[in-house]
């Protein structure tokens, strides 16, 4: 169906008169009455009745006016979902508790005036799909997983480094320490069922394991974060790997302690992913405010892997 034609069929029931609607339209009288006559043969009916006073809609025109009117906004909104500067800013943030959604929501404070989409996706295979499809603008990733480069049309900037912490229960052999080092940690049950075969913080738990002798297991259903604190504050044989700026909330009698990991830190490296061609404008303000929020940590003495880009 013609939108142009529908359009002026909309304004003409509006103006009451073809010739207001050419002006406001900004077309000839003959051009509307051409446009309204094509529509009429497309739908089979007549719109309008000519009258003394203007054009009048028939009973099937007055059936028709308020459908044109929602195909009119649908195409309105369809144009705004892909037009720079006048859709939501979307960005992937993997899971609302972990770092990056701390970031958003930093930078949502920041720029008030800057309409957001956060989602979550599952994995960088995934997200990378979604950023080169336009299904969102940017995605916070460990950038890549060894053996699979990102592609040449994706760009990657290391925008924070978090730092790990071992979390414990209070009967947990550790639950005393300040801080403990990855030595120490060896020998020790590590229960992370998060962790999923092929994702990029398996691909860095798997290196983190192998190069400190480190036990960390991903057995078991994951039930999620508070089936997780339950387990590790009622074993005492377990513990788990969190992330600092990881906000969690558990019941006082858990008695979690949460206890800085050190010889070297393993710190994990978020990463912000956009394509090069992104031409939203808020893309750059994130880019920005990223860059400006940036801790600026010093390497020495922390941990990543060897396939993470350097900062």
């Amino acid at each position: 169906m013609d939108l142009d034609a529908v359009r002026t069929f909309v304004t003409a029931a509006d103006a009451g008169q073809f010739q207001e609607a050419a002006a406001e339209l900004a077309v000839t009288q003959q051009a509307v009455s051409k446009r309204i006559a094509a529509l009429e043969r497309r739908l089979g009916v007549r719109l309008f009745t000519r009258t003394p006073r203007g054009a009048e809609l028939t009973i099937d025109g007055q059936a028709f006016l308020p459908h044109a009117r929602e195909l009119l906004k649908i195409a309105d909104r369809a144009v705004a979902s892909v037009r720079a500067g006048s859709r939501p800013l979307r960005v992937d943030v993997i899971a609302s508790r972990v770092a990056a959604s701390g970031l958003m929501r930093g930078f949502h404070r920041a720029h008030p005036e800057i309409e957001l989409d956060v989602v979550m996706l599952f994995d960088i295979e995934t997200a990378v799909a979604a950023i080169r499809s336009g299904a969102i603008d940017a995605s916070f990733r460990a950038v890549a997983v060894p053996g699979r480069p990102l592609p040449a049309d994706i760009e990657s900037v290391r925008v924070v480094d978090e730092p790990l912490q071992l979390l414990t229960g209070p009967a947990h052999a550790l639950a005393g320490a300040r801080s403990v080092t990855l030595a120490r940690l060896a020998g020790h049950r590590i229960w992370m069922p998060g962790i999923v075969p092929g994702t990029e913080w398996a691909a860095y738990y798997d290196d983190l394991a192998a190069e400190f002798g480190l036990t960390i297991e991903a057995t078991g259903p994951n039930f999620g974060s508070d089936a997780l604190l339950d387990t590790i504050a009622d074993t005492p044989a377990l513990a788990t790997f969190m992330g600092e700026r990881t906000r969690l909330v558990w019941p006082a009698d858990h008695g979690l302690r949460r206890i800085p990991v050190t010889g070297p830190t393993p710190v994990y490296p978020h990463s912000l992913l956009w394509h090069r061609d992104n031409p939203h404008p808020a893309l750059a303000t994130l880019r920005t405010h990223l860059a400006s929020a940036s801790t600026g940590r010093d390497d020495t003495g922390t941990w990543t892997p060897s396939w993470v880009l350097p900062r």
